[in-house]
């Protein structure tokens, strides 16, 4: 937490140690809801395309986003036909299918390192009749060009978010939309703040636009 931050609070006389714990506590329920086994209906299918070895452990657990909360992501970034969507650490593929699938976004990409999920995701864009718009890669999302993105959505942990914050803000065009669930990144203040009620808990969902002049301080 910053000096600044701290000397306000103190000021407001909101306890810091409050303020720490909730967010503790936010990270304990990601990993719990992490730990929580999935439900798969079916079986996933061959994917069309090889996928390889993995190449390292993930940031991150994978956790599905509920999908009332990924419809609201999807709202709070205006995406249109217009917009090119990359969802980074895209799981079982279901925001870049329903970016397509409806909101009609021109194309959508999910990138994700675990063979199994890309597996996974490739068969649900098949089965939602979206692949010939989705593309499931399998790779490292350190190592994505993001160049052609008008719209990205993370569901990662926050220092995941702060190394990859200067990435995003070098590659991304100016007045590109990056959406968050449940963590922020640091020093980088939102646009928008949204908390939204899924099945068994309520979610925060951050927005930012890319600004045409980057502050030293982000980068």
């Amino acid at each position: 937490m910053h000096l600044k931050t701290i000397k306000n609070l103190l000021v407001t006389g909101v306890g810091i140690g409050s303020l720490l714990l909730a967010g503790c506590n936010q990270q304990r329920q990601f990993e719990a809801e992490a730990q929580s086994p999935t439900v798969q209906t079916q079986s996933p299918a061959p994917a069309t395309e090889p996928t390889q070895p993995q190449e390292r452990s993930p940031d991150v657990p994978y956790v599905p986003t509920p999908q009332e909360v990924v419809d609201q992501m999807l709202q709070l970034a205006n995406v249109t036909s217009n917009d090119v969507l990359y969802d980074l650490g895209s799981g079982d593929g279901r925001i870049p299918i329903t970016a397509v699938q409806r909101f009609n976004a021109s194309r959508a990409y999910g990138v994700e390192i675990n063979p199994e999920l890309v597996q996974r995701a490739r068969q649900n864009a098949e089965t939602a009749n979206v692949s010939d718009r989705v593309q499931i890669v399998q790779q490292d999302l350190f190592q994505t060009d993001l160049s052609e993105a008008t719209v990205v959505t993370l569901y990662l942990l926050p220092d995941i978010n702060i190394k990859l914050r200067p990435k995003l803000l070098q590659e991304l065009r100016p007045g590109t939309r990056i959406v968050s669930h449940d963590f922020d990144m640091g020093e980088w203040q939102p646009d928008n703040v949204v908390q939204v009620q899924g099945p068994s808990r309520q979610h925060t969902l951050y927005v930012w636009t890319v600004p045409e002049n980057v502050p030293a301080n982000l980068q």
